[in-house]
């Protein structure tokens, strides 16, 4: 720093200082203020001749005077007029006025650029880092525009000192956070990569800093620079605390420089080179072997310098996830802190060893310690670290501990924090359902998750209990059981109220013939919650009641009392309303059999997994990613709730519909657009259990008509390259026979869909899920359709909310289709968005198929066979292939298949029962076309023989190919 020259001391600043500190009151204070800003107002104006000292004087005094919290509105192009000064102290007061008062959009801006420049070009070092200090200050896109040229040079310039090196990294480092594109690449990118090697570790310490940034956007461009990072690595955990004495702290060499090496490794995967893999494993083991020396000093200041160099080695252990043996002795290490009297080091601790968890080369060894993570749980008294104990009895958990972890938790819950409550239910709620000891422990363990902290049990939660209880048949009489039990206690949950209603609703018979919980007892223990309940709740039990009245024939009068009761047919609430007077009248007008038929069991719901998972990592996405990294790394799924042989994928479609008109005692809450509809991270979320509502079929998922905003928005423009993502035509043929799933995913982005047609209009639901940490910017989806696909149908997409979609989240896009006329082609998806700086593009098949336009037609035998003999007499008309069989023949697959794709199956029509033979209708807004098929399987041969008769040569020809991919 240069010296300050005699004179320099400003004795007018020192003494309007001392003026300022001797006022008595506020009043003394701001007359003072007022009159020096008058004299300095009129010196500006008045004195055309002042000199820099004066000038430097009175901008120190209106620096000052701002810092007691004035506005100064004046004096700013006197202080840019110092910039030009060459003495060392006017200058540095002028780019310290410009920094604190000269916003960013000032019209002087490009006057201080200038100045700027001058002192870049200038080779004078102290005016060099004074300009890069304010850059780095103000940091405004205009500024960064106009000098990134220029301070790249400085970084590689062999005549740089190196304290303008060092400036100058930081001052890109400032601009490239602040507006990234104005930053471009060029040579200056890879020789900044040898300032790693440079003598100056403080030089080196700021070019980490940038590289680091740099890397993280276009890793390609600095991956040189890893073989340098574990060089420089080397030397320095190899080093004798003596050896780097300047950058020593607290007897621990460069602990700033080391960490930010290990973060920078961090971004790359681990080296392919046997050779330098090697050096930098030793690094890692020197590191863990230094951690377990006895401290040089008993200064906190050497503990946290060590530790943190310690975390940082862990973290790159951890996200390398090859070498076992540092695994687990990372796992050892931090399980030695898990006792540790410093806070801070047992959340560290705890936080990696989530992220150890996840490996499967180190899971074992982290289970090893859930003793001491139980205990952390029940006794440690910082709530975060509490939170992070959570977390990691979750991470550690699988089948053979899961009992013992979801009783602890189970055990903590009752007097947990309430702000992790929630966090903790949905927790308990996936283990349980992911690693079940048998249904009946499941079943338990939900019910007494309800009874514990029913305050905080989602509807995802009972939703799921439900479903798996209707579709397990050997566990439905215990959970008829155990909620008749749970119902009698003298508290009773609302949640609880629900369960129990829908489950005695379907299978109260099953435990009717004890005379403790008879049909009447049933019926009471229900009614007694009746008037305590919100009134959802109140319209799930009346849809009890109503299936009592089938179950229990001899309580209907009973029931019907209820019904008839003038607080229900006269309730203020409309649903209430409803079911009362429909209900009754059900009862009352239906015979027997109608009645059985209406109200009959509700049928197993199709097999997905569940959606708790999905609603958990939008609680917490840091947390359960670890779920994401546990899924990834294993080759088959755990078992699940979910596996029975008897509702496989092909056996039971993600999109069969569930029969709504066996009615079923559950609340039928519409999901929100928000909602995750398919738990992109998780497959398809799970359905609310159905209800039935006499007035009014449900409304389509997602809310909102199917007819709703068809042309709200003008047509995508049909501009988009068609070159598709790999595997891209393998997915859309999938949505053959269904709506629902996942259309593309890759290490990147998820994308899934919900679709749903009636006649010739479709509408479709794409989820976008970043599944990344970082967000994807100039997030744009469009969907174009080639050739003539652009006059067969009209589609209409609705424009995302926002072009950004950041780490870990998932927005919602809706396209309109209508079916103009018959159609080969499918619209085109095409999605850009930048990730870390590059852009990228993918094409797909969006899956608007001519099938999709289906309707489904039943005839009896005389008019199907009228009708064939018809479509046979103009050629085209009819396409027959025989063809061997992709796939096992199955005849209940088969028939799933047909149903999928949209035809009606007419039995009994076939001579051959073994035959398929169904009708449909396209749908199009031009035309309607019959379509007739017939699907002859050989068992023996393992061939099918195909025909197809439909009154267009073009259909015929599309739905033969497209039933070729299925069969």
């Amino acid at each position: 720093m240069p010296t300050v020259a005699k004179g320099d001391g400003m004795r007018g600043l020192a003494v309007f200082i001392s003026d300022i500190r001797n006022c008595k009151s506020k009043e003394a204070e701001q007359k003072r203020i007022n009159k020096e800003l008058a004299n300095i107002r009129s010196k500006f104006k008045g004195d055309k001749t002042l000199d820099g000292y004066n000038k430097k004087k009175y901008v120190c005094k209106l620096l000052f005077i701002f810092l007691l919290g004035h506005d100064i509105d004046f004096g700013h192009m006197e202080a840019v007029n110092l910039l030009s000064s060459n003495k060392y102290t006017e200058k540095q007061i002028g780019y310290l006025f410009i920094s604190v008062l000269v916003n960013t959009d000032s019209a002087l801006i490009r006057l201080i650029i200038q100045a700027i420049k001058n002192d870049l070009e200038a080779r004078h070092p102290v005016h060099i880092c004074l300009a890069l200090q304010c850059i780095a200050n103000i940091g405004s896109k205009e500024m960064a525009e106009a000098l990134t040229k220029e301070i790249p040079k400085l970084i590689v310039s062999g005549e740089t000192i190196d304290a303008v090196k060092q400036s100058a990294c930081l001052c890109l480092l400032r601009l490239f956070r602040t507006s990234p594109e104005t930053v471009p690449p060029g040579e200056w990118t890879q020789r900044v990569g040898h300032l790693l090697n440079d003598q100056h570790l403080g030089v080196v310490t700021s070019a980490t800093s940038l590289i680091h940034t740099l890397a993280q956007k276009t890793p390609e461009d600095f991956k040189p620079c890893v073989q340098l990072a574990i060089s420089r690595l080397s030397r320095i955990v190899t080093s004798s605390y003596t050896d780097l004495q300047d950058y020593t702290y607290y007897f621990v060499p460069a602990p700033w420089l080391s960490v930010k090496l290990l973060r920078l490794l961090q971004v790359y995967p681990p080296p392919e080179d046997p050779a330098l893999r090697g050096r930098l494993n030793e690094c890692l083991e020197t590191i863990l072997n230094k951690a377990q020396e006895p401290p040089k000093s008993k200064k906190v200041q050497h503990s946290n310098a060590k530790n943190a160099v310690l975390f940082e080695a862990i973290n790159l252990i951890i996200h390398h996830d090859t070498e076992p043996s540092l695994l687990v002795r990372a796992c050892n290490q931090l399980g030695q802190f898990l006792q540790h009297r410093e806070t801070n080091l047992r959340y560290l601790a705890l936080e990696s060893m989530c992220l150890l968890a996840s490996s499967e080369f180190s899971h074992e060894a982290v289970k090893k310690h859930m003793d001491t993570v139980i205990t952390a749980l029940k006794t440690e008294r910082d709530v975060s670290v509490r939170q992070r104990a959570v977390d990691l009895l979750y991470g550690m958990c699988d089948k053979s501990n899961a009992e013992e972890i979801v009783a602890e938790m189970l055990s903590y819950l009752e007097t947990a924090d309430y702000s992790i409550r929630e966090e903790m239910v949905l927790k308990v709620a996936i283990l349980a359902e992911k690693y079940p000891v048998d249904y009946t422990w499941y079943v338990d363990t939900i019910l007494n998750l309800i009874r514990i902290a029913g305050d905080y049990v989602s509807d995802e939660v009972w939703y799921r209990v439900i479903q798996i209880v209707i579709n397990r048949d050997d566990v439905q009489g215990y959970a008829a059981k155990v909620v008749f039990e749970a119902l009698q206690a003298p508290a009773c949950h609302e949640n609880m109220v629900k369960v129990g209603g829908y489950i005695l609703g379907e299978f109260g018979n099953l435990i009717a013939g004890d005379q403790r919980s008879s049909p009447m007892v049933q019926f009471q223990l229900l009614h007694s919650k009746y008037h305590l309940c919100s009134a959802p709740t109140r319209g799930l039990l009346l849809s009890t009641y109503i299936k009592f009245i089938n179950l229990f024939p001899e309580i209907k009068g009973q029931l019907q009392d209820v019904l008839r009761n003038n607080n229900n047919l006269q309730n203020a609430d409309a649903e209430l309303q409803q079911r009362a007077i429909e209900y009754l009248q059900l009862s009352t007008v239906a015979s027997q059999d109608v009645l059985a038929t209406v109200l009959e069991e509700m049928p197993p719901f199709p097999e997905r997994e569940s959606s708790i998972l999905a609603k958990l990592k939008k609680k917490k996405p840091n947390v359960s990613d670890i779920e994401v990294v546990k899924e990834g790394k294993k080759s088959s799924n755990p078992p699940t709730l979910n596996n029975s042989a008897a509702n496989t994928p092909e056996a039971t479609p993600a999109s069969a519909p569930v029969p709504v008109m066996a009615a079923a005692p559950a609340p039928a809450p519409v999901q929100s657009a928000s909602d995750d509809l398919l738990g992109l991270s998780a497959g398809p979320a799970a359905a609310a259990p159905v209800t039935n509502n006499f007035a009014a079929p449900a409304a389509p998922a997602g809310g909102g008509g199917l007819l709703v905003d068809v042309f709200d928005t003008p047509p995508a423009q049909n501009n988009v390259s068609t070159a598709l993502a790999p595997q891209a035509e393998e997915n859309f043929f999938k949505f053959a026979i269904k709506n629902n799933g996942v259309l593309f995913e890759n290490e990147l982005l998820q994308i899934g869909v919900k679709a749903e047609y009636k006649g010739n209009l479709g509408r479709l639901g794409l989820f976008y899920g970043n599944k990344t940490s970082y967000p994807f910017q100039f997030f744009t989806p469009t969907v174009s359709c080639p050739g003539e696909l652009a006059s067969a149908m009209n589609v209409q997409t609705k424009p995302l909310d926002v072009n950004t979609v950041e780490g870990g989240a998932q927005v919602q896009q809706i396209i309109n289709v209508e079916c103009i006329a018959d159609f080969v082609d499918a619209p085109i998806l095409s999605i850009k968005f930048s990730y870390s700086g590059s852009m990228q593009q993918i094409n797909l098949m969006l899956p608007v198929m001519l099938n999709k336009f289906f309707e489904p037609v039943e005839m009896d035998a005389t008019s199907f066979f009228n009708r064939w003999k018809q479509l046979s007499r103009r050629p085209g008309q009819e396409e027959q292939k025989i063809f061997k069989a992709s796939f096992p023949i199955n005849s209940d697959t088969s028939r799933t298949k047909l149903l999928g794709f949209g035809f009606g199956l007419l039995d009994g029509v076939d001579p051959n029962p073994d035959n398929f033979v169904g009708a449909g209708i396209i749908k199009a807004q031009s035309s309607q076309v019959g379509c007739l098929l017939r699907l002859e399987p050989n068992m023996q041969a393992q061939m099918y023989r195909l025909t197809l008769r439909t009154s267009s040569k073009s259909v015929t020809t599309r739905l033969a190919d497209l039933l070729l991919k299925l069969f």
